[in-house]
């Protein structure tokens, strides 16, 4: 029986993923801000399966409070199998080039606080000599694109974190996973106007995420196009990508 840690458990995709391993059985500690929220998804966790489910509440911008959480995490649990780390803000762009203060506190949601995370669970997992660590990116820090670009810079600097920390710790018996999902039809997308076409569900990205970890896959692309799309943007010459309103 598997032991998941999910950081940002409230967030669509965290809870979809988190109901799948629900179905297999999996014990389960859940973080988020709102402990109200946590309490709901732990009963229905419960009713699909999991093992046991635990929670506690957690602000991931109150860095200070991230050492404490995990070590009460891994003392309950015994042991990580599995961490995902998925939460994150998508800030308006405009008010992040209006105001260097908003982008700078998204910076510090998306990337620092990650940071600072994936730093602390490396330690730890790195003398348990095992599991995964799965951390939600977004195909947005393949390239800064004018529409996004502080969002994308934030999962750009996670991107690479997260590339130096899988040869660290690949050494130790631990794998580490970077999740890129496309655009998903979930709260943080809600009100944009988005192509229908190529907007994915949370359970579909969920069920990728459950069997990248699975395969003990490097890097995932879901929904899977979305590795092509990239690949075309990523090669396009910067005198024609600078001209275009992407």
């Amino acid at each position: 029986m598997q032991n998941i840690l999910i950081i940002g458990a409230a967030s669509a995709i965290a809870e979809a993923t988190a109901r799948l391993f629900a179905a297999q059985g999996a014990n389960m500690f859940l973080m988020a801000r709102s402990q109200e929220r946590l309490s709901g998804i732990a009963g229905d966790l419960k009713v699909r399966g999991a093992g046991s489910v635990r929670t506690a509440s957690l602000d991931a911008n109150d860095i200070d409070a991230h050492q404490a959480a995990l070590d009460a995490a891994y003392t309950s649990m015994g042991r990580f199998d599995v961490v995902l780390v998925a939460y994150g803000t998508l800030g308006d762009q405009k008010k992040c080039e209006a105001d260097p203060d908003e982008a700078l506190r998204e910076l510090q949601t998306n990337a620092m606080s990650t940071v600072s995370l994936l730093s602390r669970l490396a330690n730890i997992m790195e003398r348990q000599g095992s599991g995964t660590l799965a951390v939600i990116s977004s195909v947005a820090g393949d390239r800064g694109r004018p529409a996004n670009y502080v969002y994308g810079a934030s999962k750009a600097a996670v991107t690479a974190f997260c590339e130096g920390l899988r040869s660290r710790l690949y050494r130790k018996g631990v794998h580490v996973l970077t999740v890129k999902p496309g655009m998903v039809d979930s709260p943080m997308t809600e009100g944009m106007e988005l192509p229908a076409a190529l907007l994915a569900k949370p359970e579909e990205v969920a069920r990728d995420i459950v069997e990248a970890i699975r395969r003990k896959q490097d890097v995932l692309y879901t929904p899977w196009y979305w590795r092509f799309v990239m690949m075309g943007i990523i090669h396009l010459p910067v005198k024609v990508f600078k001209r275009l309103s992407l």
